[in-house]
């Protein structure tokens, strides 16, 4: 129902979760590359979420939620449903806030992200996620312990802290022609098309979502939220089947557009960053990029901003992507 939808924070609710964050969150780099403005035929500017806390820009918004607790509400703990990246987060900033964390993860996530999930510190809960709703576990979960639930997106505490990472990135370069950010649930997307309203107005915003599950460009075509069946992609931090009722409005309203970029992309964009830029990128956090080649005939000479949502993908696994896709090349 319409009065159950959260509502959307504001630009000063960004400032005041950059300030709240301020002794927390790292202020990520924001790093050029000659060889990619050469394919691009453009000026962009990566903003490196991969070297934030946690490895991924996830920890901005876990710990702006965590943060934003009523202090009584905080201490009897919080409960978040994540693939991995949300789980990272929120675990750890509940260590650093000194509370008790579960997280209700997918069987298949990442190794390397329930192994980072435990070490925080958090109570793991594993689900299939293609035959079980996380959100049903998390809320029973939640309800039993009279714990807070903290959704990895559709929070507008969360949507603000995420919020913070376009406000870092305008801040250091200016104004923006576009920018392009990863589409999951809309999170970071929803805090990029508010921050970039209000500091760059003459910025573009896309976002970028993996082409097995366009939902999100779906959605903003038909004027309203579109589910889909749980999709299948290596962008395992983007897999979900809608976006939210507090992310979907704002989308509407702030962003230009939706792209897409398929497995094979984002896995020639991974090898990309790894051999050019030095940076280990997770296969997520590789569709802004993807998609700015995918539209380079469109920003000839502009200057465009990327968020590098993370960097948390086990080194096996980025090895065989990677070097199964140069075989198959050769």
């Amino acid at each position: 129902m319409q009065q159950d939808i959260p509502p959307a924070p504001a630009f000063a609710d960004i400032l005041a979760a950059r300030e709240r964050l301020a002794p927390h969150a790292h202020r990520t780099p924001v790093l050029t590359s000659r060889s990619f403005d050469a394919l691009a035929g453009a000026q962009v500017f990566f903003k490196c979420e991969t070297f934030q806390r946690g490895g991924a820009f996830k920890f901005r918004g876990a710990m702006n939620a965590v943060l934003s607790l009523p202090a009584e509400v905080r201490a009897r703990g919080v409960v978040a449903y994540s693939s991995g990246n949300h789980a990272q987060g929120l675990a750890y900033a509940a260590k650093l806030a000194g509370v008790p964390a579960a997280i209700v993860m997918p069987q298949d996530a990442p190794a390397l992200k329930v192994a980072a999930t435990r070490g925080y510190g958090a109570e793991v809960v594993s689900y299939d996620r293609y035959t079980e709703s996380r959100e049903e576990i998390g809320a029973a979960l939640a309800a039993g312990r009279g714990a807070a639930l903290i959704p990895p997106f559709d929070h507008p505490d969360v949507i603000a802290g995420q919020g913070t990472a376009t406000a870092e990135l305008l801040e250091e370069t200016g104004p923006l022609d576009a920018l392009f950010v990863p589409l999951g649930g809309g999170g970071l997307l929803a805090g990029a098309g508010i921050a970039a309203q209000a500091m760059a107005p003459g910025c573009q915003v896309f976002g970028v979502e993996p082409e097995a599950g366009n939902d999100g460009q779906m959605s903003l075509a038909k004027g309203e939220i579109v589910g889909i069946a749980v999709p299948r992609s290596i962008a395992d931090g983007a897999i979900v089947t809608s976006l939210g009722r507090c992310t979907f409005p704002v989308i509407r309203q702030t962003v230009a557009g939706i792209e897409t970029a398929s497995d094979a992309e984002l896995v020639a964009m991974m090898g990309f960053f790894a051999e050019r830029m030095k940076l280990y990128v997770e296969p997520t956090g590789c569709l802004g990029a993807a998609a700015v080649l995918k539209r380079a005939a469109d920003l000839q000479g502009k200057r465009v901003g990327v968020i590098l949502s993370g960097g948390n993908v086990d080194l096996a696994r980025f090895a065989q992507l990677v070097l199964e896709a140069r075989e198959a090349e050769a």
